[in-house]
């Protein structure tokens, strides 16, 4: 009777023990009882009735789902190979496990049907091109797409795209060609950036060299000018001086005309055609003809004696 009694209790125990539940902070569990959706439990610990009830746990952390590589053509009926990896997040976990069936399954065939929706409305040098374009419109109609399912798609990323063989060595070529073309065209500017520039340091170093031969015939002409100027502010200082000295010596009229005469005389001893004589020439001329009458007077009384 006792050991019946303990059998009891350790399944009473064993009985209880399958009926506790943990439920991680991540995780949401929907309990079921007789085959019908009871509740919707959160993170801690719960307990359920064993053999009525049955919970199924949620994951609502972010996954990521890898579309297997797939032949799509572009709108030029150009054949590439396209892979991508899809991120998403469960909202709803009711919705992701009652209304699909496996909603990972179900949402790579989505990304497969619209990627090739997608990209059939490129044509090949814009697919290469444009994977955030791609990227963010698969993202949207798969989001809108999953959201009865209780899903969010939160990235999509296009892994590579792979043209055919003979069209990626076409490809090579031309972008070999636009490479060397590219360096002809550099050259050819560098070769006219250098003539450019030569001709401009030409032109600069004979416009310096006019200024500097200006500069410095200014600064003769200046010299020359200031060498005329002093030597006519000397000249006339100095004439001045002998004006000046002459009025207060009080000079008779037959020292000035003798001095005038002496004057004349080396006036006439120049290269000079023409000769210029003052207004007052004829009162010097005066004094001229008394000292002449002087000169024949004494001359006479010599003769006398």
């Amino acid at each position: 009777m006792y050991i019946l009694f303990l059998i009891i209790i350790l399944f009473l125990l064993i009985l209880a023990a399958s009926g506790i539940r943990i439920v991680r902070p991540y995780e949401r569990g929907l309990v079921e009882r007789l085959g019908k959706f009871r509740k919707e439990v959160k993170a801690g610990i719960h307990f359920i009735v064993p053999f009525f009830d049955r919970m199924q746990k949620v994951d609502l952390r972010e996954h990521v789902i890898d579309v297997p590589p797939q032949e799509v053509i572009t709108k030029d009926n150009v054949v590439v190979t396209v892979d991508a990896v899809i991120y998403y997040e469960i909202t709803d976990a009711y919705k992701a496990i009652y209304n699909v069936s496996s909603f990972e399954f179900a949402t790579v065939k989505l990304a497969q049907t619209n990627l090739r929706n997608v990209i059939g409305e490129l044509e090949l040098d814009q697919t290469l091109t444009s994977r955030e374009r791609i990227n963010a419109k698969l993202r949207t109609v798969l989001d809108e797409a999953t959201d009865k399912w209780g899903i969010r798609i939160t990235r999509v990323e296009i892994k590579k795209i792979d043209p055919p063989k003979d069209i990626m060595e076409a490809m090579s070529k031309q972008m070999k060609a636009e490479r060397t073309k590219r360096a002809a065209i550099l050259e050819a500017e560098g070769i006219r950036q250098s003539e450019i520039l030569k001709a401009e340091g030409q032109k600069q170093a004979a416009i310096l060299k006019a200024e500097g031969e200006a500069e410095a015939i200014k600064k003769v002409a200046e010299a020359n000018k200031f060498k005329l100027i002093t030597e006519a502010q000397g000249q006339g200082e100095a004439i001045m001086v002998v004006f000046k000295s002459i009025h207060e010596g009080n000079p008779t009229n037959d020292l000035l005309a003798v001095r005038y005469l002496e004057t004349l005389k080396e006036v006439a001893n120049g290269t000079a055609t023409k000769i210029f004589l003052p207004m007052e020439v004829s009162g010097i001329l005066g004094s001229i003809g008394a000292i002449g009458e002087l000169f024949k007077k004494d001359g006479g009384e010599n003769k006398d004696g």
